[in-house]
C-alpha cells in the first residue's frame, strides 16, 4: 500500500512537472519568435540605410520587400481575430489596429487610404498605409502613436505579442532612422496585393560578412603566427595573405565611407529635427510666459474688482444703517408730538404738505403770501373757526367779508 500511494505520488509529481515543462517551453518558443522578428527587422533596416546610399529604395528593391514582410509579420503577431455574430473567429489583419491607434496621428493618411479604390482588401490597406508613411517620413511616429494607445493594443491583441512586450520601445527607436531615407513607391503595384501573405527571406541576413574588426583580429594573428615560427621561416612565407588583403583593405575603406556618408545624413537630419525642437520649444516657453502674466493680471484686476465691491457693501450699509436710525427717530418724534398736542401735529402735517407743495412749484409772491398766512397759527386757527357752520352764510342772505366779521 505504500509502495502504492509513493508511486502515485512520484506520478503526479511526474505529471505537474510534465505540465510546467510546457509552459516553459512555450514560454521560451515564444520569447525566440520575438526576439527573432526585432533581430531580423534590426537587420533589415540596416541593409535598407547602407542601400539608400547608392540607389533610390522603391518597390523593385529586395530590400524594402524584405522589410515590409518583417513589418508584416511583427504587426500581425498573436493578433486577435474578429469573433463573429456566431460565435466564430475570423482572421483579422493589422491593417485594423493602425486604423483604430493611430487616428491621433496629426495630418495622417488613414482617411485617404480607406478611399482608395485600387485597394480593396483590408492587408493590402495594411501594405499601402506602410508604403505612404515610409514616404512620408511618419513610419516612426505612426508605431509610436499606436503603442501608446495601450487600451487599444490590448483589445486587438493578446498576450506574448512583441507590441506589448518590451521590444516594442525597440521597434520604434529601429523605424526612426528610416526617416533619412527618400523612399519612391507606387500604389498601384503587384506589391498591394493582399491575396498572399507575406514571406521572410532570411538567406541575406544568413552570409557571414566579415567586418573590420574581425579583418584586425585575422592580421594579428597571422603575425602572431609567423613570429612564433621556426627560424628557418622567411617574411616570404606571410608574405601572400598580406597581399590578398588588399581587397579586404578596399572594402574595408568603402565600408567606412558609407558608413561615413550615411552618418553625415543621419547627423544633418537629426540637427534639423532638433533645431525644429529648439524653435517649438522657444515658442511654446515664450506662449507660456505670456499666459502667465495675462494670469498675473486678471488676479490683479480681479482683486481690485473685489476691494472695490467690498468698499461699496460697506457704505450701503452704513447708509442703511442711517437712513434706518432717522426713520426711528422721525417716528419717535412724530408720536411725541401727536400725544402732545393733537391739533398742533395736524398742523405739522398740513404745513409739511404745504412746505412740499411750495418746493415743487414756482416760488411766486402770491405763493408765499398765501403759505406764509397759511403756516401761522393765529391763521390756521381763524380758518378752522371759519369752518364751523356759525359763520357759514345761509343761501339765501348776502354772504359777507370774511375780513368784516368779528373776530
Amino acid at each position: 500500500m505504500a509502495s502504492r500511494s509513493l508511486g502515485g505520488l512520484s506520478g503526479s509529481r511526474g505529471a505537474g512537472g510534465g505540465g510546467g515543462g510546457k509552459k516553459s517551453l512555450s514560454a521560451r518558443n515564444a520569447a525566440v519568435e520575438r526576439r527573432n522578428l526585432i533581430t531580423v527587422c534590426r537587420f533589415s533596416v540596416k541593409t535598407l540605410i547602407d542601400r539608400s546610399c547608392f540607389e533610390t529604395i522603391d518597390d523593385s528593391s529586395p530590400e524594402f520587400n524584405n522589410f515590409a514582410a518583417i513589418l508584416e509579420q511583427i504587426l500581425s503577431h498573436r493578433l486577435k481575430g474578429q469573433v463573429t455574430w456566431f460565435g466564430y473567429e475570423s482572421p483579422r489583419s493589422f491593417w485594423d489596429y493602425i486604423r483604430v491607434a493611430c487616428r491621433k496621428v496629426s495630418q495622417n493618411c488613414i482617411c485617404s487610404i480607406e478611399n482608395m479604390e485600387n485597394v480593396s482588401s483590408s492587408r493590402a490597406k495594411g501594405r499601402a498605409w506602410i508604403r505612404v508613411a515610409l514616404m512620408e517620413k511618419h513610419l516612426s511616429e505612426y508605431i509610436s502613436t499606436a503603442l501608446r494607445d495601450f487600451k487599444t493594443t490590448r483589445r486587438f491583441y493578446e498576450d506574448g505579442a512583441i507590441v506589448l512586450g518590451e521590444e516594442a520601445n525597440m521597434l520604434a527607436g529601429m523605424l526612426l532612422g528610416l526617416n533619412a531615407i527618400d523612399f519612391s513607391f507606387c500604389l498601384k503595384g503587384e506589391g498591394l496585393d493582399g491575396s498572399f501573405p507575406a514571406v521572410i527571406d532570411y538567406t541575406p541576413y544568413l552570409k557571414f560578412t566579415q567586418s573590420s574588426d574581425s579583418i584586425s583580429s585575422d592580421e594579428e594573428e597571422l603575425r602572431t603566427l609567423g613570429s612564433s615560427g621556426s627560424e628557418s621561416s622567411t617574411p616570404e612565407n606571410v608574405g601572400p595573405p598580406f597581399i590578398m588583403d588588399e581587397n579586404s583593405w578596399f572594402n574595408k575603406c568603402k565600408r567606412v565611407k558609407q558608413k561615413y556618408q550615411l552618418t553625415l545624413e543621419q547627423k544633418s537630419y537629426l540637427e534639423e529635427l532638433l533645431r525644429l525642437r529648439e524653435n517649438q520649444l522657444s515658442e511654446s516657453v515664450s506662449q507660456n510666459k505670456t499666459l502667465l502674466q495675462r494670469i498675473e493680471d486678471s488676479d490683479l484686476a480681479h482683486k481690485l474688482e473685489k476691494e472695490q465691491l467690498e468698499y461699496i457693501i460697506v457704505e450701503l450699509q452704513d447708509q442703511l444703517k442711517s437712513y434706518q436710525s432717522l426713520d426711528q427717530l422721525s417716528a419717535e418724534v412724530s408720536l411725541s408730538q401727536t400725544s402732545l398736542d393733537p391739533g398742533q401735529s395736524q398742523g405739522d402735517g398740513k404745513q409739511d404738505t404745504l412746505n412740499s407743495i411750495s418746493e415743487g412749484k414756482e416760488d411766486t409772491p402770491s405763493l408765499l403770501g398765501l403759505c406764509g398766512s397759511l403756516t401761522s397759527v393765529a391763521s390756521y386757527k381763524s380758518l378752522t373757526s371759519l369752518k364751523s357752520n356759525d359763520y357759514l352764510a345761509s343761501p339765501t342772505t348776502e354772504m359777507t367779508s370774511p375780513g368784516l366779521t368779528p373776530s
